[in-house]
């Protein structure tokens, strides 16, 4: 049997942090090391493969093309493994299973998770990313986050509480801007980035800006999933058009732009817990996602809202 020639183990499980979460910082946090052994493994997994994964200034740190092609591989080899290593009993208290959209768990619950953790320091959280359908039992699962439109009974066992309204809008990296003012014709025209699990984002947020249509692409580029196509717009490869929530972070710190701004959505972020049976752990960290909920601000209103029909 010929041997495998694969990267450093460890460099890679690095890079792969850091292609979930897009920081330096986060990926650090995540393997419980310091931001210069990540930034380190990176570098060395660069040298050995001789390709450049990511470009750009310490502060604004994103993959290349070679580096998200890589990404995209890593995270299901390394969710396989970690679904099929044995593990013992667990000890202690029984951990409240949160069954929650990837990107969203990414990008805005686990930002803000120690501030539960603090309220709640005896009630253990584990984040299941997962954005497909669930069953409580089967799962194991005590509370999920999905997207749905208000009145939707795809859920029959569950009661959903609405707390974060969807705002979605088109980011990309402030150098494919390149100073200039866009506006919702030069948005649409440039090179479209999509996902496959939202393959209908752009038309969607068409209907919600009031346009009469979507104007075909230059260009279209697909990605397994929201947080890889986040970072394709933060590397400069194009336009992606992305929920509030998900982007607000990246915003903030100034790796995406959003030139047209975010018009409100016809879905919700709701939290499902059991009609029956639901425990008071997922009592409590449900009425908690309705204040953060609450106390997340509102996007930029879409500046094409009005005259994107034009």
């Amino acid at each position: 049997m010929a041997r495998r020639a694969l990267p450093p183990l460890n460099a890679l499980r690095a890079f792969e942090a850091f292609g979930r979460h897009g920081r330096m910082t986060l990926a650090a946090d995540e393997l419980c090391v310091t931001h210069g052994a990540v930034s380190r493994q990176i570098r060395q997994l660069e040298q050995h493969l001789g390709v450049a994964l990511t470009e750009g200034p310490r502060t604004r740190l994103r993959m290349t093309e070679a580096g998200l092609k890589l990404a995209q591989a890593l995270s299901p080899a390394f969710d396989q493994i970690e679904a099929a290593t044995p593990r013992p009993v667990e000890a202690g208290p029984k951990p409240l299973v949160v069954s929650c959209l990837p990107t969203f768990a990414m990008k805005w619950l686990i930002p803000r998770l120690p501030r539960f953790q603090a309220a709640h320091p005896d009630i253990p959280v584990r984040v299941a990313e997962s954005n497909g359908p669930f069953d409580f039992r089967d799962d194991q699962i005590d509370l999920a986050i999905r997207m749905r439109r208000p009145g939707e009974g795809d859920y029959p066992d569950s009661v959903a509480e609405p707390f974060l309204r969807h705002y979605h809008g088109p980011v990309m990296a402030p150098e494919f801007a390149g100073g200039r003012v866009l506006d919702f014709k030069a948005v649409c025209a440039a090179p479209r980035l999509q996902t496959r699990t939202y393959p209908q984002s752009w038309s969607d947020w068409i209907r919600d800006t009031g346009a009469e249509s979507l104007p075909p692409a230059v260009r279209e580029q697909e990605f397994d999933h929201f947080f890889y196509m986040l970072e394709a717009a933060a590397a400069g490869l194009g336009v992606a058009v992305a929920p509030w929530a998900f982007a607000q972070r990246d915003l903030a710190s100034g790796r995406l732009v959003a030139p047209l701004g975010f018009a409100p959505g016809q879905t919700w972020i709701v939290a499902l817990t059991p009609r029956e049976g639901a425990s008071p752990e997922a009592g409590l960290f449900r009425d908690w996602l309705l204040a953060e909920g609450a106390s997340t601000p509102l996007p930029p209103e879409a500046a094409c809202q009005s005259r994107a029909g034009r």
